[in-house]
């Protein structure tokens, strides 16, 4: 089994390093153009939110968007090429267990997550001087947000019929939900309807919980982060494990 999950595993990281000018760079471009022009001149205008600078401010929700995206679209991609060319009967017919593929191809997402985020706060650091209060707790909100949305790119895939269907979710779902979620604001400045609003999507959760990390403040606290992300965390590998075992969209 563990040969399987470090071969599965092997493989990702292979396939989006060879390439790391489309998966890797990109990223690193797009949070320099948001400092540039949000931190740098939308900033000096705002001036601070929530004790600190508005340029600091942002930084965590930029960094957990690559995060968010990129964790996503691996596992949703590769998962559904499996599919798509019939690469996934192999592992279907070998002796792996299901849990092992399920766990490998979330490893892979988890592991480019790291790799972009990583790139990106070395991007930062060329723009500001950035030092995390609590690393410990920053690091778990990155692991737990990667490995949900690798997670969630796994059903995604699962479902997919087409090329097209692997990019209806980031598109129309994760994409809003990411900039109504707290990146470039407090939530404290709205008023109490739509502050109710905000705490709806979980996606506020995990920035808050990782601007916690950064900074040591939110607008949530780190155990109200930390549940939603279990919670949901687990509700999804259960999901995409009863998915797997019923071959569901898989098995013809």
């Amino acid at each position: 089994m563990w040969i399987a999950f470090k071969t599965i595993v092997i493989k990702e990281v292979l396939r989006f390093s060879r390439i790391w000018v489309q998966t890797v760079f990109p990223p690193i471009i797009t949070t320099s153009l948001y400092l540039i022009i949000f931190g740098g001149l939308v900033g000096e205008r705002i001036g601070s939110m929530e004790g600190i600078s508005y340029m600091e401010f942002i930084i965590p929700g930029i960094i957990l968007m690559t995060v968010i995206t990129n964790s996503y679209a691996n596992t949703v991609s590769s998962f559904y090429l499996a599919k798509f060319n019939h690469s996934i009967e192999e592992l279907l017919v070998s002796p792996v267990p299901n849990w092992v593929i399920l766990l490998g191809y979330v490893s892979g997402g988890v592991l480019r997550g790291f790799s972009v985020g990583l790139g990106v706060f070395l991007a930062i650091y060329f723009f500001i001087d950035i030092s995390v209060s609590n690393l410990f707790i920053a690091f778990i909100i990155f692991l737990l947000t990667s490995t949900l949305f690798s997670l969630a790119g796994f059903i995604n895939a699962v479902f997919a019929n087409s090329f097209d269907d692997i990019t209806i979710v980031p598109t129309f779902i994760l994409m809003p939900l990411t900039y109504l979620g707290g990146m470039f604001y407090s939530i404290e400045i709205l008023p109490e309807f739509w502050q109710s609003i905000s705490k709806v999507n979980p996606i506020f959760y995990m920035i808050d919980g990782f601007r916690i990390g950064f900074y040591g403040v939110g607008s949530a606290s780190l155990i109200e982060s930390l549940m939603v992300l279990l919670g949901m965390i687990t509700a999804l590998a259960m999901t995409a494990y009863y998915l797997l075992n019923k071959g569901v969209n898989i098995k013809s």
